[in-house]
């Protein structure tokens, strides 16, 4: 049985196309970190970033989609009070600050 407070439209499908394309676009960005870090600094631990980053976006992909099927469940049952809070976005917001942080240090190391 649906409640009148489910909306059949696709908002949580896209929600979760729009935290797998942010979970990609990290994997991409930790990538190519691993790739031009260790050429411009010749310290093999200027690859750690972007392992922790692929391990991040991993994560976000797992996170994403057991997101869209809570809130999907909470939302079919009509029970507002089970919707996902916001631990992930919570997460990824203090992932990009620390990215931000990091490519400060990457670029004082980088011309000095």
């Amino acid at each position: 049985m649906t409640s009148k407070l489910f909306d059949p439209g696709l908002q949580p499908e896209r929600t979760e196309l729009a935290w797998r394309r942010t979970a990609l676009a990290i994997a991409v960005g930790s990538l190519v970190a691993m790739r031009l870090l260790p050429g411009v600094f010749q310290d093999p631990l200027w690859v750690i970033p972007g392992v922790v980053g692929l391990v991040l976006s991993s994560g976000l992909w797992v996170g994403a989609r057991g997101r869209y099927a809570a809130y999907n469940r909470a939302l079919e049952a009509g029970d507002l009070a089970s919707i996902p809070d916001g631990r992930l976005i919570a997460v990824v917001a203090v992932a990009a600050t620390a990215t931000g942080v990091l490519g400060l240090v990457v670029a004082v190391v980088a011309t000095a």
